[in-house]
């Protein structure tokens, strides 16, 4: 691991710790006549420094990632909730994949036991002071940078109408909204799809809290993102990417921070939309219905888009360096038995839903060394032996002010 990726992960725990405390609730979608089970398969195609299996929570584990630009991962989650109790014994449930998919014979949905979160989360919540700024162009707009300063907001001065809930989370079956729930990955079984992998076929699940589900699935990962930033005069950046097959819309997001003598400073937090909108739908599976109204409320880049400039005051606040993510929400496919009725006056009352959400997202950094010379920097180092580091003054600046808060060395 260089020191590149190290800051990466110091970064990602700080904006992970900054969501969790600010972000917005989860809303769930409902049903007139819900299904005994529902189930829910999110698929996401990874580039760059990316590598999370979806949310704003697994920020820390898509910073966590390093190689090259063109180096492209999948990933799979899944999730099953059931109105039924496990009969007979405890809740068991597994996925069969298609053997095409190289993930296993079967992947174990397991049910989280009493007193265990799902997933487990915890942070540091962040000193000093957050900057918000948003929109594509040279230069910010009217009314930026929104200042938050934490220790006010500690003494429960919120700024009003921060986050909005027009652009909401939803998970689909948890712990909470379900008698009996399941998850992988799970650590019991299985694996992450590996090098020549496809997803296209049929799956089934079965266990003793849930009717068999089986459904055939047409749609295969997303193509990966490469992403690239340019310096441009006046202090601007520049990102764009390739036009991604299958994308529903675009939305951008880049984050840093700025020191004052290896002190807590000023967090820096910029995003694409045109309007002030940091709503924690966008950090998630998005459908594509909601993908096209947010694109006419210029909230999400439609999919035509494949450039937006960073204004020149995000950098300037953040001069180290940004990390900067891109994600591209997917097509949709989705499965019921019985299928719905043609006829919406005949009614339907479902033994199991299926729904399938794909998207693809890629991360980098500005001001930092890029992809090609980082994937280097990570062969080199694992193919030297490690060396001991004296403790100086390390990287300083972002890593020096985060690195020794959650304990992490970053002076080599």
């Amino acid at each position: 691991m260089n020191r590149y990726t190290r800051i990466s992960l110091i970064c990602g725990t700080a904006f992970t710790g900054i969501w969790i405390a600010f972000g917005p609730g989860v809303a769930q979608k409902t049903t007139t006549t819900p299904p005994i089970a529902r189930y829910v398969m999110n698929v996401s195609t990874t580039t760059g420094m990316a590598g999370m299996s979806g949310g704003a929570t697994s920020a820390i584990s898509m910073m966590m990632g390093g190689g090259g630009a063109s180096r492209e991962t999948h990933t799979v989650e899944l999730r099953l909730g059931s109105r039924n109790a496990a009969t007979p014994g405890a809740p068991k449930a597994d996925h069969f994949p298609p053997e095409t998919a190289k993930m296993g014979k079967m992947l174990p949905l397991v049910t989280p036991t009493p007193g265990t979160s799902e997933p487990p989360q915890s942070f540091e919540r962040p000193k000093g002071r957050l900057l918000l700024y948003w929109g594509c162009g040279a230069k910010a707009g009217p009314g930026q940078p929104v200042v938050i300063d934490f220790a006010k907001v500690a003494a429960g001065q919120m700024p009003p109408n921060l986050f909005s809930t027009r652009v909401p989370v939803d998970q689909g079956p948890n712990v909470s909204n379900s008698k009996t729930f399941g998850w992988w990955p799970s650590g019991k079984g299985g694996q992450q799809p590996g090098r020549g992998s496809t997803i296209v076929g049929e799956h089934r699940v079965a266990g003793n809290y849930t009717p068999e589900i089986k459904f055939n699935l047409a749609q295969d990962y997303m193509p990966g993102i490469t992403g690239r930033a340019s310096e441009q005069p006046g202090g601007a950046t520049n990102i764009s990417w390739n036009a991604v097959t299958g994308a529903t819309g675009y939305y951008a997001w880049a984050f840093g921070a700025k020191t004052d003598g290896g002190n807590t400073g000023d967090f820096v937090w910029w995003t694409s939309s045109t309007m002030r909108e940091f709503g924690g739908g966008l950090w998630d599976w998005l459908p594509p219905e909601t993908v096209r109204r947010l694109i006419g409320e210029k909230v999400v880049m439609p999919p035509t888009q494949t450039t937006c400039t960073i204004p020149a005051e995000v950098k300037a606040a953040a001069p180290g360096f940004l990390m900067s993510s891109l994600y591209a929400y997917g097509p949709e496919a989705n499965f019921a038995y019985p299928p719905r009725p043609a006829n919406p006056a005949t009614p339907w009352k479902p033994e199991w839903t299926t729904r399938v959400r794909f998207r693809s997202n890629t991360m980098w950094m500005i001001g930092g060394p890029d992809m090609g010379d980082m994937s280097a920097a990570d062969d080199t180092q694992e193919a030297q032996p490690k060396k001991k580091c004296k403790k100086k003054g390390g990287l300083g600046g972002l890593g020096g002010m985060l690195g020794g808060a959650l304990g992490v060395d970053t002076g080599c």
